[in-house]
């Protein structure tokens, strides 16, 4: 087949731009995004940037971060599934007890990239060199929260950044 130059220029400019679009759409089938919270015992142990370098180092990025002193209101709100069960009120009154830092992370597979990190809910069965294994101290006061599932990511992003996206 007899192109001339400029064709066969077009061509293959045609063809790197087909292969970043397709690139681009398998990365945004695999971007997720999940919420995070460095919980009040994980500020007051100072922590705070060990953890945010293990979401970094494990390729995810931090897409909106804010301190937040969170109320009985608002962790009603995000803690509602939890409602009437007997640990309820110790997880609010710890919830409340000071800073906290929220974030969004996103990559791919952000959510069980970010489950993976933290570890298991319990730090006693969490291993060394997650996040709960080395900073929690019971399954309530475990230093860090992450969305389970993408379903929970939007409705938890919605309720700590919703009007600031």
């Amino acid at each position: 087949m007899n192109l001339k130059t400029d064709e066969k220029n077009e061509t293959v400019k045609k063809i790197k731009v087909e292969d970043k679009t397709r690139k681009l759409d398998n990365d945004i089938k695999n971007c997720e995004r999940s919420l995070i919270i460095i919980k009040p015992d994980g500020v007051e142990k100072k922590v705070v940037g060990d953890i945010i370098s293990r979401f970094e180092k494990a390729g995810l990025e931090i897409e909106r971060i804010r301190v937040l002193e969170i109320d009985r209101s608002l962790a009603n709100i995000h803690y509602r599934e939890h409602v009437g069960k007997p640990y309820f009120e110790r997880l609010m009154n710890y919830m409340t007890s000071g800073p906290s830092i929220i974030m969004i992370i996103k990559g791919e597979n952000a959510i069980s990239k970010a489950r993976e990190l933290m570890g298991p809910t319990d730090p006693s069965k969490a291993e060394k060199g997650t996040i709960r294994g080395d900073y929690g101290s019971d399954i309530t006061i475990n230093a860090i929260h992450g969305s389970d599932c993408s379903e929970s990511a939007e409705r938890e992003i919605n309720i700590f950044f919703g009007n600031y996206l």
